[in-house]
C-alpha cells in the first residue's frame, strides 16, 4: 500500500509530492553512482504543508518523509518511491528511522532552545538514511525568536536535509520563512471520503463512520475519535444540549461551568497518564528513589519539568474547550442552514428536533450573532482571558442572540 493512500482527498498534493520523491530519489542515486543529475528537480530543501484543521498537513509530511526514505528494490525497475512496506518507510511512518525527526509540542509554543536543537541535527548527513528529514507539525507555535533562528537554517540547508513545516496558513509563518519553502495546500477532505477511509482502516461500521464524518464536517482525526471513544460522543452529545440550557441567567452560568468542569477533567486524565510516568523517569533519571529525597542539584531541573507540566495542562485545557467551541459552532451552523433554506447537508442530525426548533425560535441575524460570541470566545482564551470568565461571556451572548 503506497505511502499516498494515507492523504484523504488529497490527490493533488499526493502527485505533487509523488513526482519530487521521485527526483529525489533520481538525485541521490546520480549521487551514489557519479552519474549527471537530472536536469530539471521538482525535489527542494525547505516545504511548508497548510490547510484547515483535520486536513492531514501533518499525515502529508510523514507520507513524504516516508517517501524519501524509501529502499524498496522496485525502485531500481522502474517503482515510485513510498512503497509503504519496505524498512525506510515503516520506520518513518511510525516515528522511529534515525534520519526522520518528527516534532510536535504538547505545550503552547516553540521556544528558541528547542529549535536551535532542530538546527544543529539538521547540519548532519543521514546517518543510515538517504535524507536527513525534519517535519516540523507545529510550525505555527514557534516564537518570533524561534522563527528567526530557523530561518538561518532554511536560507542556508545542508546538502542532504529536507525541512517539512506544517501550519494552518501562511500568515501563521514568518513572512521570511516561508518565502523560501515550497507551499502545498491541503483540502478539508469530503465526509464521504472519511467515512470511507474510517471503514477501511479501522474497520468501523459504515453507519457509524458516516455519522463521525459528518459530525465532524471531514476532520479525520476528529472523527476517528468520535467514532472509537464513548466519552467522546457523550461530550460532545452534551455541548449540543447547551443552546436548549441558556433561557436564563442562572442556566448560563451553570452550562459554563460545565463546559469548564470537562475540561479540567480531560486535563486531569492526561495529568494522570502522562505526570506521574515523567516525573518517576525523571526521579529515576536523576537518582532519586520513589517517595525518597531527591539529590543535590537536582532542585532546577524537577521545577523545569514541573513548568513543562504545567504548560502541558494549560494547552490540553484550551484544546478541550476549542473542541466543544468548534461543535457548538457546527450546531448554529445547521441552524442557520435551515433558517435560510440551504441545501447544505446537516451536520448533526441527531439533534435535527432541537435544530428545528431553535430555526423557528429566532432569525438568521440572531443566529449569526451567536456564531460570533463563539468566534470571540475562542479569541478571548487565545489572548489568555481566564476561561471561565470568556465562557460565562459566550452564553451570556448565545442567550441574548
Amino acid at each position: 500500500m503506497p505511502v499516498w493512500d494515507d492523504l484523504v482527498g488529497q490527490e493533488r498534493v499526493a502527485a505533487q509530492l509523488d513526482a519530487a520523491a521521485r527526483d529525489a530519489d533520481a538525485l541521490v542515486t546520480a549521487n551514489a553512482t557519479n552519474a549527471p543529475p537530472p536536469e530539471a528537480s521538482r525535489m527542494t530543501h525547505a516545504w511548508l504543508f497548510t490547510g484547515p484543521p483535520g486536513a492531514g498537513r501533518a499525515t502529508a509530511a510523514r507520507a513524504f518523509a516516508a517517501a524519501l526514505q524509501c529502499v524498496s528494490p522496485d525502485r531500481a525497475l522502474g517503482g515510485a518511491p513510498g512503497c509503504g512496506f519496505c524498512d525506510g518507510c515503516h520506520t518513518s511512518l511510525v516515528g522511529t528511522h534515525a534520519d526522520v525527526e518528527i516534532v510536535r509540542t504538547d505545550l503552547l509554543s516553540i521556544g528558541v532552545k528547542d529549535t536551535r536543537e532542530l538546527v544543529r541535527r539538521a547540519q548532519l548527513s543521514p546517518a543510515v538514511g538517504r535524507w536527513q528529514v525534519i517535519v516540523l507539525e507545529d510550525a505555527d507555535r514557534l516564537t518570533e525568536g524561534a522563527g528567526n533562528v530557523l530561518l538561518k537554517a532554511v536560507e542556508e540547508p545542508a546538502p542532504r536535509t529536507v525541512w517539512l513545516l506544517c501550519a494552518p496558513s501562511l500568515e501563521d509563518v514568518l513572512p521570511t520563512v516561508r518565502s523560501r519553502c515550497r507551499h502545498l495546500t491541503l483540502r478539508t477532505p469530503a465526509v464521504e471520503a472519511v467515512a470511507d477511509m474510517l471503514v477501511r482502516r479501522d474497520g468501523i461500521e459504515p453507519a457509524v463512520a458516516a455519522e463521525a464524518a459528518r459530525a465532524t464536517q471531514g476532520h479525520i482525526d476528529r472523527a476517528r475519535r468520535l467514532a472509537t471513544d464513548p466519552r467522546a460522543r457523550a461530550r460532545r452529545a452534551a455541548v449540543l444540549k447547551l443552546p436548549l440550557r441558556v433561557d436564563d441567567i442562572g442556566g448560563c452560568l451553570k452550562a459554563a461551568q460545565e463546559l469548564i468542569d470537562t475540561a479540567a477533567e480531560d486535563t486531569k486524565q492526561l495529568a494522570e497518564e502522562v505526570d506521574t510516568k515523567e516525573t518517576e523517569e525523571m526521579k529515576a533519571a536523576l537518582g532519586g528513589q520513589s517517595g525518597g529525597r531527591m539529590p543535590r542539584g537536582t532542585a532546577g531541573a524537577m521545577k523545569e519539568l514541573e513548568d513543562r507540566q504545567k504548560r502541558r495542562r494549560t494547552r490540553t485545557q484550551r484544546d478541550s474547550l476549542d473542541l466543544a467551541l468548534t461543535d457548538l459552532t457546527g450546531f448554529y451552523r445547521d441552524v442557520l442552514a435551515l433558517q435560510l433554506g440551504s441545501r447544505v447537508a446537516l451536520a448533526n442530525t441527531e439533534a435535527q428536533d432541537t435544530l428545528e426548533r431553535l430555526a423557528r425560535g429566532a432569525s438568521p441575524e440572531a443566529t449569526l450573532r451567536r456564531i460570533e460570541a463563539i468566534a470571540a470566545c475562542r479569541d478571548a482564551l487565545d489572548r489568555n482571558v481566564a476561561p471561565l470568565l470568556a465562557v460565562e461571556a459566550m452564553t451570556m451572548a448565545l442567550r441574548a442572540g
